[in-house]
């Protein structure tokens, strides 16, 4: 039976399958069979120009032949191959044996035996895997990442001068910038993008234990150590690690999804923070021909995006939470545990994607609604107290604090009136009064500077 997203097992490849098949090219049984490809083949170009004999007399034409390999690999290869670990039950031999056959096939077969000389499907593995999530990375992540700062500061830029009503404790507080909220959450996944792209993204060449026992025992005079430092830092631009044991220790790997999952948890502080606005009809939502919000209430215009956004981005900190604690640990010199999670990093990903994907539709159906906003400023004149204390500080008034508190602290509504009645009866300098008496919810917000 033919693969048809209605049978996925899981959301990710059934009902949110055009919005995660992108990542297919990285995470895919396909996708990781073909950097396993790769790197193969740039080991075994490499080991070609060391001049090591006998590969001192192999005709560089071999090099376009096997880059043409891993460069023009298609499903019908990746086929071949799992045929192939179906015999061997061994995926990464089954990728030894693909290449070989390539090789002998372009006429070079007298050095076959060269294909994964010396080392462990670990060094595949350990370089395969970091190369797709540094792609990703560059090539994807990032990228969301930034269209959803951007999105967010257009957002801030638009009504960075509309006064809000600010809450602390869920009670009414000093007035805000409904823009300088906003962009408060842009900064933050900005710093946290800044930290995520510091972090290395690790690879490990060692052989099975890590010390390049089997290339010294054969090429004892040859510097194997620095072949392996430039083969993963310059052929394939990941950060080496060394020493290690088989496994790469994968320190580096937990702080990345530790990062992603410190954006995830601002983005999750941020759906819900317009979830409650939504609620508190500070934006309204468009409503779109043909959608219903409710099977039973007509009525309903419901902030799903982000309860949906919220939910994805929950699952991918799970799974995050789980990769970052479990893949640094491992028993002795290695345990297979590593090797089935590391299978999975690309599902918290998907999770956050379509997470990504569900808050910039959410924002794109949001309009910003004024006269509430007003509204509520208008009704909670009790926040000036703070100002009007602060200004009788600044002119030595005796107790201020203490008169406001007894004017406003538990009172069920305090009007405008009040406020104007309680400046007037203080002993102070008719300037003094009117400088008070010019402040309001709507303009006691301080500054904000983008």
């Amino acid at each position: 039976m033919n693969f048809i997203p209605l049978h996925a097992l899981s959301p990710i490849d059934g009902r949110y399958h055009n919005q995660t098949k992108a990542l297919q090219r990285y995470f895919s049984e396909y996708a990781l069979i073909r950097y396993r490809v790769y790197v193969e083949v740039e080991y075994f170009i490499a080991l070609c120009k060391t001049g090591i004999q006998p590969l001192h007399k192999i005709d560089p034409a071999v090099y376009s032949v096997l880059r043409d390999v891993a460069e023009q690999f298609n499903e019908q290869d990746a086929e071949r191959i799992k045929a192939q670990e179906r015999i061997t039950n061994h995926d990464v031999k089954a990728v030894e044996y693909f290449i070989k056959e390539k090789i002998d096939q372009s006429g070079f077969g007298a050095y076959r035996e060269f294909v994964h000389f010396g080392l462990t499907s670990q060094d595949i593995n350990n370089t395969a895997i970091p190369l797709s999530l540094k792609e990703f990375y560059s090539g994807y992540f990032v990228q969301s990442m930034e269209t959803l700062i951007q999105r967010i500061e257009h957002m801030a830029r638009e009504s960075d001068h509309i006064a809000m009503l600010a809450r602390t404790h869920g009670q009414p507080a000093s007035p805000t910038l409904l823009g300088k909220e906003l962009q408060v959450f842009a900064e933050r996944i900005r710093q946290q993008l800044i930290l995520f792209n510091q972090c290395p993204i690790p690879a490990k060449f060692g052989g099975a234990t890590g010390n390049l026992n089997a290339h010294y025992v054969a090429y004892p005079d040859y510097n194997w150590h620095q072949f392996a430092h430039h083969f993963i830092k310059e052929v394939l631009g990941l950060h080496p690690s060394y020493p290690t044991t088989q496994i790469e220790h994968y320190d580096h790997l937990a702080a990345l999804f530790d990062a992603s999952k410190r954006i995830n948890t601002i983005l999750i502080d941020f759906c819900r923070d317009v979830w409650q606005y939504i609620s508190m009809e500070y934006f309204t939502q468009h409503t779109v021909a043909g959608e219903v919000g409710s099977s039973a209430m007509p009525h309903k215009v419901n902030p799903i995006d982000f309860e949906n956004a919220e939910g994805n981005l929950g699952l991918a900190n799970a799974l995050f939470e789980h990769l970052s604690a479990k893949l640094p640990v491992s028993r002795l010199q290695r345990d297979l545990t590593d090797s089935t999670v590391l299978r999975n990093v690309g599902v918290p990903y998907a999770h956050t994607v379509i997470a990504v994907n569900s808050i910039m539709k959410g924002l794109g159906k949001l309009s910003v609604n004024t006269m509430v906003i007003k509204r509520d400023l208008d009704a909670n004149w009790a926040v000036v107290a703070e100002a009007i204390q602060t200004i009788l500080r600044r002119e030595q008034y005796p107790n201020p604090y203490e008169a406001l508190k007894e004017l406003t602290r538990g009172k069920n509504h305090i009007t405008q009136s009040d406020i104007a009645s309680f400046i007037e009866q203080l002993q102070i300098p008719a300037d003094l009064k009117l400088e008070l008496k010019n402040i309001s919810p709507n303009n006691y917000t301080g500054k904000f500077v983008l």
